[in-house]
């Protein structure tokens, strides 16, 4: 990860800190009940990167999280201590969804469209001129 430029990132309490290269692959918000109920809040925007990319470099993050609607095993990496949603490993260990929110600095790319908005919370609404997406874009 040394030939580019690396984006730290952490907790809230600071017990868990990770490294990531700016090299993030795509960005989006997703709207779908699970990352709703992740989060607490009405949306959860990622970025996401090949795993080898991302680095925890300070404390032991938890795997947390209710097994998928397909069966797939918790994915959440969360502070132990204080809570706080790090990322989500994905595609079978192949990529991580960086939250944007606990980076330090922002990065790069920006999101690009917004994911599962058709089951977006009633009261929320979108209001910006992104694409929207029924599902996870091909």
């Amino acid at each position: 990860m040394t030939d580019m430029r690396i984006i730290e990132g952490g907790c809230l309490c600071g017990a868990v800190r990770y490294r990531v290269a700016d090299a993030f692959a795509y960005a989006l918000i997703c709207h779908c009940s699970l990352c709703r109920r992740a989060t607490g809040a009405a949306s959860k925007p990622f970025a996401g990167i090949a795993a080898e990319r991302f680095e925890i470099v300070a404390g032991t993050p938890a795997l947390w999280g209710d097994p998928g609607p397909d069966g797939t095993a918790p994915h959440d990496l969360r502070c132990g201590a204080c809570g706080s949603l790090l990322a989500s490993v994905v595609r079978d260990g192949t990529f991580v969804h960086v939250t944007l929110g606990t980076l330090d600095e922002s990065p790069t790319i920006r999101p690009q469209a917004h994911i599962f908005a058709g089951s977006k919370a009633e009261w929320e609404v979108i209001g910006d001129d992104l694409p929207q997406f029924a599902a996870f874009p091909d």
